[in-house]
């Protein structure tokens, strides 16, 4: 089946509107740290603490939206929802120029995330064509990532133009968040068929936990683990900044990670289908490791964009196929609550991965988060290898 035929309309305009919404969020991401530390004088520890706490939000809210939309048979409601939601969030720290305006759009974009993310992967898988789960999430992850990329690079172009204008830069940030809220109202729903009950079930995605198959336990754990290491990627420019990058050089580096994972995505999740998503995982996860020792060992500007380029092949051998993996592992009336679970359980971890970092860096050295973080890839990796699958379990 060509690439054409794979990517049918509602997967393509699934991917514009994430690449839009991604664009938006990109411009804001990576100043955003430097925004508090450098002009509002917050802590890193606060940069930290934010990041887990609106990760945590978000995490808590893609199981229970994932779960529900299997109660009630529909998916796009939610998706809808949630990047309305993200871009109202967007211009808020330009209107009102204080780090609790950081703060507040910072968590109001995550309880978007929140709303939308299980409920949309779960739609997104159902477009799927069968044997083909890690080109479409591939797909998806390219379009995406491609926002990533576009966004830092206007946020380049802007702050290379007014320098230290952050307040124009959340105002402009507004603009494509609203493009993507309007696209997505022609998403349409695929018809499966619901839980049996509509009911109000906050924990309704926990007790999915006993139901699920016992791979896709596995594989949870396994990711749940990675989690409680992989910090937010904050961390990642703050170091290449004490290795000597400019501010702009900063946000370069996380433009040409995301532009190695956009390329990357689709090719990784070909080879998912082809070679088994195990291998493909596991490859990604010992990138990881790598990555992190490099930036352990950071001394110089060069060493910083290898790892960042490097970083970008990681999250395309992993992000996209964790999830395909997922999609394989369940029915369509299931999907909501198992990827909605995963991802809740790995933002959990995030929490406390970034406050960890915080304190880490703050308190040991600044490398302490990096060789942790490099340690746990490790883990997991040697986890998801040596523990055996079902008989028959796809792969």
């Amino acid at each position: 089946m060509t690439t054409r035929n794979l990517i049918s309309r509602p997967i393509w305009l699934l991917g514009v509107v994430s690449l839009l919404t991604d664009a938006a969020s990109e411009m804001l991401y990576p100043i955003a740290p430097l925004y508090l530390t450098g002009v509002l004088g917050a802590s890193l520890l606060l940069v930290g603490c934010l990041e887990g706490v609106a990760d945590g939000m978000s995490s808590l809210l893609k199981g229970y939206f994932g779960a529900l939309s299997d109660r009630v048979g529909r998916r796009a409601p939610f998706v809808r929802a949630g990047y309305t939601l993200s871009a109202l969030s967007k211009p808020l720290p330009g209107l009102w120029p204080a780090a609790t305006a950081v703060v507040v759009g910072r968590l109001a974009d995550r309880l978007g995330k929140g709303l939308r993310s299980a409920p949309r992967d779960a739609l997104l898988a159902s477009y799927a064509p069968v044997g083909a789960q890690g080109r479409i999430f591939g797909f998806h992850r390219s379009m995406d990532t491609a926002g990533a990329v576009l966004g830092p690079l206007v946020a380049l172009a802007f702050l290379a133009a007014r320098p230290g204008d952050y307040q124009t830069l959340f105002l402009l940030a507004f603009f494509p968040g609203l493009l993507a809220a309007l696209c997505v109202w022609w998403v349409r729903d695929t018809p499966f068929q619901p839980a049996p009950t509509h009911r109000f079930a906050p924990l309704a995605v926990f007790a999915y936990w006993k139901a699920s198959p016992p791979d896709y336990r596995r594989l949870v754990m396994a990711l749940t683990v990675f989690g409680l290491v992989n910090s937010s990627d904050a961390f990642l420019m703050l170091k290449a900044k004490q290795a000597g990058f400019s501010e702009v050089a900063a946000i370069g580096g996380y433009v040409l990670y995301n532009a190695v994972y956009a390329l990357a995505a689709y090719p990784a999740g070909d080879l998912a289908d082809r070679l088994g998503k195990r291998s493909v995982l596991c490859w990604g996860l010992g990138l990881y490791a790598a990555v992190y020792v490099g930036f352990a060992l950071l001394t110089q500007v060069w060493q910083a964009w290898a790892c960042f380029a490097l970083y970008g092949l990681y999250a395309a051998a992993t992000e996209g196929v964790s999830k395909a993996w997922i999609a394989d592992l369940t029915p369509p009336e299931q999907r909501g609550a198992a990827i909605g679970l995963q991802t809740m359980l790995a933002s959990f971890s995030v929490v406390i991965a970034s406050v960890m970092a915080g304190l880490l860096w703050e308190t040991v050295h600044p490398v302490a988060p990096f060789w942790v973080a490099a340690a746990g890839a490790l883990l997991a990796l040697l986890w998801l290898r040596t523990t055996p699958s079902t008989p028959g379990a796809l792969q």
